[in-house]
């Protein structure tokens, strides 16, 4: 009998991310790449290169099922079934650890705080997606100015000496206030520890509207920004907890379960 392997595709603003589950559930191949301007493309992308991890498998027509998630779920025309973000991100994270009760998922164009109940049902969220200030783009905006990479940026705040505010809530506001912080010759570290800072506050002010449980978690790629998880960890006054996985799949992940459970005839 073949095997059957059954797939997640999150189709993010900024980065498209694919998981393969095998038979038994577990992970076999995951990939994530630069989004495409088409949706459509990206998940196609995203899935031959996790396809191509597996060495019987030629390519994501191979899957037995496929489940589509993130912005861009609608436009991929072949996924069997289509999911909210929200609920694979709580998914993937309940199969990760059962603890966690508290997500901020915070995507390239979104921050979303999510509430789950001892099943890994969503039992609340809010979401902030009318400003780009504490998403994904607004830390590659930051990066930019303060001419280094991502990582780099995300562990700048870690060697600050105090914290120098950014007050600004819009994101092309908060730009021109940087740009002016270091005109004056204020430490660099210390600004990129205040824009910490201001991005952690949005996410609590998020989170107080569910309110917050432990454990906690970050989701996105943005969870590997050192410097924000510290800031959060100090605002919530809670530890964050640590996924076992890249917490950039999260959401893939759990479309991937869906499609097992789909596939074997649970409702999803």
């Amino acid at each position: 009998m073949a095997k059957k392997y059954f797939g997640g595709c999150d189709v993010g603003s900024t980065t498209g991310k694919a998981v393969i589950l095998d038979e038994t559930g577990a992970i076999i191949a995951t990939s994530i790449i630069p989004s495409e301007i088409d949706p459509e493309q990206t998940s196609i992308l995203a899935l031959e290169k996790a396809c191509a991890q597996v060495p019987d498998m030629a390519g994501y027509r191979d899957l037995s099922y496929l489940v589509g998630t993130g912005y861009g779920r609608n436009e991929v025309s072949f996924a069997d079934k289509n999911v909210s973000e929200i609920s694979c991100h709580a998914m993937g994270v309940f199969f990760c650890n059962p603890q966690i009760k508290t997500i901020v998922d915070i995507g390239g164009q979104d921050v979303k705080s999510i509430s789950l109940d001892g099943d890994g049902s969503v039992l609340e969220f809010a979401m902030n997606d009318k400003c780009a200030a504490g998403t994904g783009r607004f830390f590659e905006a930051m990066s930019r100015i303060f001419r280094m990479d991502l990582e780099s940026f995300s562990d700048l705040s870690l060697k600050a000496n105090k914290i120098i505010p950014v007050t600004a809530q819009c994101s092309v506001f908060a730009e021109s206030e940087v740009i002016s912080l270091l005109a004056r010759k204020n430490p660099p570290e210390d600004i990129a520890a205040g824009i910490q800072t201001a991005v952690s506050k949005r996410c609590f002010t998020l989170l107080k509207r569910i309110g917050i449980r432990p454990q906690v978690t970050v989701t996105g790629g943005c969870a590997k920004n050192l410097g924000l998880i510290r800031a959060l960890t100090r605002i919530i006054n809670m530890d964050v907890t640590t996924l076992p996985i890249d917490p950039q799949i999260i959401g893939a992940l759990g479309a991937a379960i869906y499609a097992r459970q789909k596939s074997n005839g649970f409702k999803a």
